[in-house]
């Protein structure tokens, strides 16, 4: 392995595996074993620990080390932490239990990655455990693995109920014990059965083995061992024991009885029976029997036979007790060490020379540029279509502060009157440009879709689906597509990793759609591959109502566009007028912004002139939607409002920069969003802000060192209040404005490798 040891990557954490398979590893010649440090916080693990002893016996650099140990191996590692594994270590085991972590060894490991299993219930399979967890991609992945991918089974049988990708990668490594010695202190001087079951009150398959057990044996004495994440009530309910007291138990009570007749899964329990020299009695038709035990004396066909051998065994039948001890030693006998290192030796040796082969076989890869999609679902214009613009920019630049160029691919839709060419004069020529239209699938097109695409086994769960058509490549040309927001009309086809960036959920809080019409947005959101939020509040959003997962959200700089100001700024003692930026959205406050300009004018004799740019602007007052018809009248009433508020409409870029940069001060008066990117553009014009106080804006404040001046936007007397201090105030606010210095640390280029970083990891 080009000189270097051979290193292991054992991506597990449960205890009582570990004290066997890591010994059995160094026994076979593997001195260098990575551990990982932590586990998922679900009752599932509750075998779980962490080690850290064989962190001393690696011989990687200690930086290397200590980020292998901050990631989480059962989901989503970063790529830096695959670079470090690929430096070091040539083969790692691991189990499947989120869809995230088989994508990622898929996509980023390059040595051997033996899935770990133990076995599961009967009639389930892992293929169908993978199909389940995974529907989108997950035999997919697998089968992309291709000879880099082992099922190493802990029992000989388990791939034969198997699919053929799974069970021709079969590899033995039997699991055994790391101590077969019987220590036989037992007693049996508590006249009890002693059953393990964990987690009964939240658990349903345990709940229906513990009821299944007082349904057959209630009427004997017993305590019921086993974690039990919520208490369950029941007196005969030991939950959780300290070791000591664990070894009293296995000494003193009358014996232990095994139900399962899972012919692929055995729990450890019945050989610490065994090793404690107390009589188990258990069910047959169980992976027991495999091990040896199908003719022992505590083998039991029916239940009936079961409480005949109990009864006995707690009435003190010594010839059934030393018959059932001394016979079922044999069952320890496959799972001595000695018994199975020659298989580990054997086929960790078949797994390093295949290996070796594939990596000398395979021709050497001519690496491509990815291709990132940056997709605006509808027709966005203003701040949102200049965000999709910054995105791009910023995945293009910090693709290449990573060494890891990638082109990017901006789509908008076909419609040349709302996507004029000189819309996109700022787009940097590096980054292509697409238009294209919404196409929809049923569910046999998706499905045929998916399968020409590789998903195999991808099954439809809804009856349409959408897909990009860009009249080339439907976009199969991208290796991940971003959306610039989560408003899609219906489930976006998986036809390639999808992330979001959605900058808020108004819904929540304004209503500006009806209720449940946001269904479909929320469920594109949680069927993502990555969330990406610009503000803290939006991330609680996206948390809380939405129902992202958190391991797939973001929280990540906001993006603004870099602007050094106008040149040609009026003098201050020309600026006569304030410039107010909105559009027609239901969330610009028009009400109460109005109604504070009455106030300003009429009551508070205000002195400087309202300026009104943005979107569908212009004739506002005179022609508007339904939802501003109170705020037209309220208008038109008011002599003063006609004469000193000019709507200007949308501005192009350089008539909007002159406008702003001669004006005393912005107006930012919406009531709740993401923030508005307007702030900033007037501080680098060195034009302070009056806006409205709410949380995505306070971040905002904070991120660009704005210090803008607040005010209550749901009270239009304090709105006016407000206009009326920065009258007099904003020339002195402006010694209060960042430096051109301080903003500049905030361009798209500084803060382009933290998206790289979030967007590589979809790639």
């Amino acid at each position: 392995m080009s000189g270097k040891p051979l290193r292991v990557m054992w991506l597990l954490n449960h205890t009582s595996a570990r004290k066997f398979e890591v010994p059995m590893l160094k026994r076979i010649g593997i001195e260098e074993i990575f551990l990982p440090k932590k586990y998922v916080a679900d009752i599932e693990f509750r075998s779980a620990s962490v080690s850290w002893e064989e962190d001393a016996n690696l011989t990687i650099p200690a930086e290397d080390l200590a980020i292998l140990n901050e990631q989480d191996w059962y989901r989503s590692p970063s790529r830096q932490a695959w670079d470090i594994a690929n430096r070091h270590f040539d083969v790692l085991f691991f189990i499947f239990y989120k869809p995230e972590i088989l994508t990622s060894i898929a996509n980023n490991f390059k040595g051997a990655a033996l899935w770990r299993t133990y076995g599961v219930a009967q009639g389930v399979t892992y293929d169908s455990i993978l199909r389940l967890i995974s529907p989108n991609e997950g035999t997919c992945k697998a089968k992309s693995m291709g000879r880099r991918l082992w099922f190493a089974e802990a029992y000989p049988h388990l791939h034969e109920v198997e699919p053929e990708y799974l069970s021709r990668r079969q590899l033995y490594l039997p699991l055994g014990l790391t101590n077969t010695e019987v220590d036989d202190r037992w007693t049996g001087s508590d006249k009890k059965i002693f059953f393990v079951c964990p987690n009964i009150a939240t658990n349903p398959y345990y709940a229906n083995v513990y009821d299944e057990f007082k349904k057959s044996f209630g009427d004997f004495p017993y305590a019921i061992g086993g974690m039990q994440a919520i208490d369950p009530g029941y007196p005969e309910v030991l939950g959780f024991v300290p070791q000591e007291t664990h070894e009293r138990n296995m000494r003193e009570f009358g014996l232990m009885f095994y139900h399962s007749t899972e012919p692929n899964h055995i729990h450890y329990h019945p050989f610490e029976a065994i090793r404690a020299g107390m009589p188990l009695v258990y069910m047959g038709g169980g992976l027991l029997d495999r091990l040896g035990g199908k003719t022992l004396p505590g083998r039991c066909k029916t239940i009936e036979e079961a409480r005949h051998k109990i009864r006995r065994i707690l009435d003190g039948d010594r010839g059934l007790i030393s018959s059932i001890c001394k016979s079922q030693v044999a069952l320890l006998e496959p799972m001595r060490a000695d018994r199975c290192v020659e298989e580990w030796r054997r086929n960790m040796r078949l797994v390093v020379e295949d290996l070796d082969a594939t990596r000398r076989s395979e021709p050497v890869a001519v690496l491509r540029k990815k291709r990132v999609a940056i997709i605006v679902p509808v027709g966005y214009r203003g701040g949102s279509l200049r965000g999709a613009k910054l995105l791009a920019q910023a995945i293009h630049a910090g693709s290449r502060q990573f060494g890891e160029d990638a082109d990017v691919v901006l789509l908008h839709l076909d419609d040349r009157g709302l996507y004029p060419e000189e819309e996109f004069d700022d787009l940097p020529e590096e980054i292509v440009r697409r238009p294209f239209n919404w196409r929809t699938l049923d569910g046999v097109e998706a499905t045929r879709a998916m399968r020409f695409a590789g998903h195999e086994g991808w099954e439809p769960a809804s009856l349409h689906y959408i897909v990009p058509d860009d009249g080339i490549a439907d976009l199969m040309d991208c290796d991940a597509w971003i959306v610039v927001s989560d408003r899609l009309s219906m489930p976006l086809l998986p036809l390639r990793p999808y992330m979001l960036i959605v900058y808020d959920y108004l819904q929540r809080y304004v209503p500006i759609m009806q209720p449940g019409a946001d269904h479909t947005f929320l469920a594109v959101a949680r069927r993502a591959a990555g969330v990406m939020v610009t503000t803290e509040f939006t991330w609680r959003d996206a948390l809380q109502y939405a129902g992202v997962p958190e391991e797939r959200l973001f929280r990540l700089p906001m993006l603004a566009p870099t602007w050094s100001g106008s040149t040609s700024a009026s003098a201050d003692s020309a600026r006569d007028y304030f410039l107010w930026t909105t559009n027609a959205a239901p969330h610009k406050n028009h009400e109460r912004a109005i109604e504070a300009l009455r106030i300003y004018y009429e009551e508070l004799d205000g002195q400087l002139r309202c300026v009104v740019t943005g979107v569908n602007t212009a004739n506002l007052m005179k022609e508007p939607p339904a939802h501003l018809q109170k705020s037209a009248d309220l208008f038109r009433a008011s002599k003063a409002l006609k004469k000193r508020v000019r709507w200007l409409g949308e501005l192009g870029e350089g008539s909007y920069r002159k406008t702003l940069a001669g004006a005393a001060f912005l107006w930012h008066a919406g009531s709740l969003d993401n923030g508005s990117f307007s702030v900033v553009e007037a501080a680098a014009a060195g034009v302070p802000s009056l806006s409205s106080d709410y949380p995505a804006m306070r971040e905002m404040d904070a991120q660009f060192s704005l210090h803008l001046a607040w005010m209550d936007a749901t009270r239009p007397r304090s709105m006016a209040n407000a206009l009326k201090t920065m009258e007099s105030a904003w020339q002195e606010r402006k010694n209060l404005l960042p430096s051109a210095k301080v903003l500049a640390k905030q361009a798209v280029g500084e803060l382009a490798g933290e998206y790289w970083k979030v967007v590589r990891e979809c790639l």
